[in-house]
């Protein structure tokens, strides 16, 4: 439970990604972003590990899933990520991202030998139809498939590959200093993608929005990517996954609040199908797998 807990509070953070990225996007170039929120959580990761553990040896096998990491979780995720958010609205955004614990539990599947119960199988359909309801009440199932929409379909399938990279990371070093090493070397990618693709731009913005940006960063980019790291190496990729599909729920409550969006009765059907869907392929398959090995304990009599 205090996994599930923390995975919540993750998936909370994850959800006003969105909106908190539209409006830095109002003041700072797409990729010049990415590059900056990557520059405030590396410092404070780095400043951290070296203050608490200090530096860790990394051999050469570990750059086997260390550098495909760094590639597609992070300059593959953070460049489409916020380029696809120039061109497509927080909402349609979130929609296509929460495809993510589907890929993610065929690519567990595939590659990790997780297995895909019905039990999991029926929560991802369960929340996927709640977030069809959440979003495709706004309007935003309407809207033609753009360059944005291609742009955030690739987002997600780099989210999903990164989720099982991490899984593969996290078994050769901790979670910990997987996170720092790959928070650290992605900053170092993607800046002169930035750079290379958006040159001669003058960053000028007021105070203020420098002070979201940096809150951002060390609150998405730094802590809830060491919780979430940590937590996949627990539950699985695949199980971790599910709980992205929260996210337009927390994106709806968020553009309530903030921008004063209204909430129709359908969406509010739709999030109890999301929240429906997670508690399915989680709750119950604790219970289960508590039951597994309690059966495991037993002597071969007693079976």
């Amino acid at each position: 439970m205090r996994t599930y807990l923390l995975l919540l509070f993750c998936v909370a953070l994850y959800g006003s990604n969105f909106v908190l990225g539209s409006l830095l996007l109002e003041a700072f170039p797409a990729l010049h972003l990415s590059a900056y929120r990557l520059l405030v959580s590396s410092a404070f990761l780095l400043i951290y590990l070296v203050a608490t553990r200090g530096l860790a040896k990394i051999t050469f096998r570990d750059f086997v899933y260390l550098v495909p990491f760094v590639l597609i979780g992070m300059l593959l995720h953070q460049v489409s990520f916020f380029t696809g958010l120039r061109t497509t609205d927080a909402t349609t955004a979130s929609l296509i991202l929460s495809l993510a614990p589907i890929f993610t539990a065929l690519f567990a599947r595939l590659f990790l030998k997780e297995p895909l119960t019905i039990r999991m199988a029926a929560g991802s359909i369960v929340a996927l139809a709640g977030v069809f309801l959440v979003v495709g009440t706004g309007g935003s199932m309407g809207t033609a498939i753009t360059e944005g929409v291609w742009i955030m379909f690739i987002c997600m399938l780099a989210l999903s590959g990164s989720m099982i990279l991490m899984k593969k990371l996290t078994e050769r070093m901790d979670a910990f200093v997987a996170t720092v090493y790959t928070t650290v070397l992605g900053c170092i990618s993607v800046y002169p993608v930035a750079v290379w693709s958006e040159p001669r731009v003058q960053v000028q913005p007021q105070f203020w929005w420098w002070v979201l940006l940096v809150g951002s960063a060390l609150l998405i980019q730094g802590l809830c990517a060491v919780i979430w790291n940590a937590q996949i190496r627990k539950v699985g990729a695949a199980k971790a996954s599910l709980f992205l599909n929260l996210q337009p729920f927390v994106a709806m409550i968020l553009g309530y609040i903030t921008l004063g969006t209204p909430i129709s009765l359908t969406q509010v059907a739709g999030s109890v199908l999301i929240i429906s869907g997670v508690v399915l392929a989680t709750v119950q398959g604790q219970r289960t797998r508590k039951t597994q090995d309690d059966k495991l304990k037993l002597s071969p009599t007693e079976r």
